[in-house]
This record gives structure tokens, sequence and C-alpha cells, in this order.
């Protein structure tokens, strides 16, 4: 049934495009009534074929094209639809302050044993750091490149209002850095200062007693699950969302605002092709890994990463298969878990894309160290992000509000970010698979064998 509804709604979809397409280019005349009909039915069968498949990623894309299609044939009616974007906006706002401060505490002081590994510890930090940051540069050179966000050309009330904000000089750069009150940071979205807190907090963690740390380590792990079943919940309205938002964007500015969605996904996965061909693939050569055994080893977990979006669910067979392919059980107990918290490589490129994606769409031009302050907000913020769908987009959320830039942008991502989610997971699965094998290499424990 659910097959038979879908291609359906492929049909139905490719005969109200050839309609439009005739009608335009006037071979076949048709009344607006008629082909509207036949968008609304499209859109119907896939909501059926939505409900049957319970797919959340699913209902967001018929949202998405619901709203499309509200905002371009009432468009007097759509524009007071921002009222469902807008709560949507604030229930993810109450998430990312409590789940920063969660993860970070989980991902540093939830390692604290990296006093006694030493040399592994170390080793393995300095790889995520470099390797990561390489990713998040080439995320925003790709971005600048493609300028994909410059097709996205909002209401002027709303870029007015952003370019309001003053610049900010380099003393005041650094001073914002550092919290001056946690819940004053809070109220204000300051994600930095948020940031800056909780790894000072997880690193005074670290030094207290083993039996005074660990209730506090458990009380944020806890927090951690939970907030991820908060925005679990929270995205169950994410179709609605998406709706009222896509439909008063529309509404506001016409059907063209959606094309610079394709031209962003094209430039995230090339760049993603090239930081495998020009980063890890020179990695995987220097360290003398052989290539073909490589491959073969870590082609199902990336492919179960590539499908699932989340890259904890590759964590079982990723320490399976490179145990098989020769590395020490205690290199990848330690180095892989910690790199999903440190060594999000494709989680990296896609924050610094998608941030400067909304710059570029909210028509800002901003200094050196503006961009350098927003590249440095998101490398910090980033760390002890677990692997689940979707984490990077509150990243990027959290980001964006605290520098104070327009909404409306980060709900267009919304539209695509299961599709761009499927290809970071992957990049970063296999980013961490390379950085088990390449420390277990510096550590001189993989067997030593020729790269083939």
């Amino acid at each position: 049934m659910k097959n038979k509804l879908l291609a359906a709604a492929v049909l139905t979809a490719m005969l109200a495009v050839v309609a439009s397409l005739l009608d335009g280019a006037h071979v076949l005349p048709l009344p607006a009534s008629i082909l509207a009909i036949l968008r609304w039915l499209a859109i119907l069968l896939i909501a059926a074929y939505a409900a049957l498949r319970r797919s959340l990623t699913t209902w967001i894309f018929v949202g998405l094209l619901a709203g499309a299609e509200f905002g371009h044939d009432w468009p007097s009616v759509a524009v007071n639809l921002q009222l469902l974007g807008t709560i949507f906006l604030r229930l993810i706002k109450v998430i990312i302050a409590p789940l920063l401060f969660a993860v970070l505490v989980v991902g540093i002081a939830g390692h604290s044993d990296l006093k006694k590994v030493g040399r592994l510890g170390i080793k393995s930090l300095i790889y995520f750091e470099v390797v990561s940051t390489i990713a998040m540069l080439i995320g925003y050179a790709a971005i600048h490149i493609s300028r994909a966000g410059e097709g996205v050309h909002l209401p002027s009330s709303v870029t007015a209002q952003t370019l309001n904000v003053s610049p900010h000089t380099a003393t005041q750069l650094i001073t914002d850095i550092f919290p001056e009150n946690i819940a004053k940071s809070v109220a204000e979205g300051q994600v930095l200062q948020i940031v800056v807190f909780s790894v000072l907090f997880a690193m005074a963690l670290i030094l207290v007693p083993d039996s005074k740390r660990r209730p506090m380590l458990a009380f944020a792990e806890s927090l951690s699950e939970t907030m991820f079943k908060f925005t679990n919940l929270v995205m169950y309205a994410a179709p609605l969302g998406v709706f009222g938002a896509v439909a008063y964007t529309v509404g506001h500015l016409g059907l063209g605002v959606l094309l610079p969605l394709l031209k962003l996904l094209a430039t995230m996965y090339i760049a993603l092709a090239f930081f495998i061909i020009c980063v890890l693939l020179p990695i995987v050569m220097g360290a003398r890994i052989p290539l073909k055994r490589f491959i073969d080893i870590v082609a199902e977990p990336v492919t179960l990463g590539f499908a699932t979006a989340s890259s904890e669910a590759t964590l079982p067979r990723a320490i399976e298969h490179l145990e098989l392919f020769g590395v020490p059980r205690q290199i990848v107990a330690f180095v892989l878990p910690t790199g999903y918290s440190f060594n999000m490589d494709g989680a990296s490129l896609y924050q610094s894309l998608a941030l400067f994606f909304v710059v570029q769409a909210a028509g800002l031009h901003l200094s050196i160290g503006q961009q350098i302050m927003m590249i440095l907000t998101l490398l910090i913020s980033s760390k002890g992000t677990a692997g689940v769908a979707r984490a990077s987009l509150l990243i990027v959320f959290g980001v964006a509000t605290s520098f104070h830039l327009p909404m409306e942008p980060l709900f267009l991502l919304f539209a695509i970010d299961q599709l761009m989610d499927m290809g970071r997971t992957a990049v970063t699965v296999l980013g961490n698979c390379v950085a088990c094998v390449v420390i277990a290499r510096w550590e001189g424990e993989f067997p030593a064998t020729d790269a083939g």
C-alpha cells in the first residue's frame, strides 16, 4: 500500500510539474485552479504515504511542500502563519543551554581518565582538533565560493533589524567570551559564554574526589539524555513549524526562495567529498594504512551512519570491525567514543557552512574578527555533542541566536536537514575510524602492513 501511494504521489507530482511547464511556455494553457488542484493532490498523497510510513522526515517534507503551496496560493493568509514558526523556534531555543552544559560536562569530565592514559589522550585530542578545524574551514570556504545563501532575499524589516547590531571591537569580542552571570548568559542566548562556563565546570569536576564527582556526572548524563528526549518531543512539532515558516516566507518572497536549498545541498556534498579526498585520504596514505582493506572494514559502519543519520548507531559495529582490522581494543575503546564527542568532522563542516549560509541570506557583511569569533564559537560549542540526529542543527541555532542572526533561513535548513544529516554523519563515522587507525599507528600498536 505504501509503495502504491508513493508511486501515485510521484506520478501526480510529475504531472503537476509537466502541466506547469507547458502552461508557462504557453504550449498548453490551463486554468490556475487545475494546476493548484494537481499540486495539492500530490501533497495529499505524500501526506498519506507519510502517515503509513510514520516517518518524521517525510512529514517535515510534507510541511515544506504544503507551506510552499499555501504561501503561493494564499499569500495574504500565509503571512499570518509566522506564529507557528515562532512557537517552534522558542521550543528549540529553550533546549540549547541545558543540552550544551550537559554534553560538555559529560564529554570532558566523563573522560577524566585522560590523565591516566596521558600520551594517548594528548595525541587523540591534538588529532581531533586539527582535523575537525580543517573540516570547519572547508565548510566556511565552500559556502563563500558557492554563495548559496545570497539567493535568499529576506524582507527588509528582518535584515534592517539585524544590521542594527553594533560591531564589536577586538577587546569586546574577547571580553564577551567570558560570562559574568550564567543565568544572564542563558537568558540572552550567549552560547560561547555557556560553553566557557561548562568547560570550566567540567575541568573543576575532574579535580574533585571521585566520590563527589560521580553524582554530578550522573546528573549531567541524565540531563543530557533527558534533553535529547526533549528534543525528540519538540521535533514532533517540526512539520507544523516548517509549514508555518515556509508559508510565511513564500507568501512574502515567492517560491524562488526555495531554489538556494538545492545549491546549498550540492555545496555541502561537494565539500564533504573534497574533505574525504584531500584530507582523510592523504592521512590514510601518510600513515601507510592498507587502503583497500580499510575501505572494506569501514564500508558497513559508514553506510549505516548514512542510512540512520546517527553516528551512535554505528558504534558497536565500528568497534568490532576496527578490532578485526588490527587496532588494539584499548585504543578503539578510548579513541572511538571520545572521537564521537570531539572529532565530529562532518558535523563541523556542516555547521560552518550552515551558519554562513544564514549570514549570506541576511545580507550581512561581517568583519574578519566577527567571522573568526563565529568559527571559534562553533569550534568550542560543537565539542561534546553526541552523534544524535539534528544535534548539529541545534548548535547552529544557538550560535545564530547569540550573534542576533535572523531565523527565517534556519527554517529553510530544517527542510533539507535529513538529507544533509545523512552525509555529515557518514563523514563523521569515517573520520573517527581513520582517527582510530592513525593513532594506533602513531602509538606503534598497529601491525606493519604495506598500504594498498
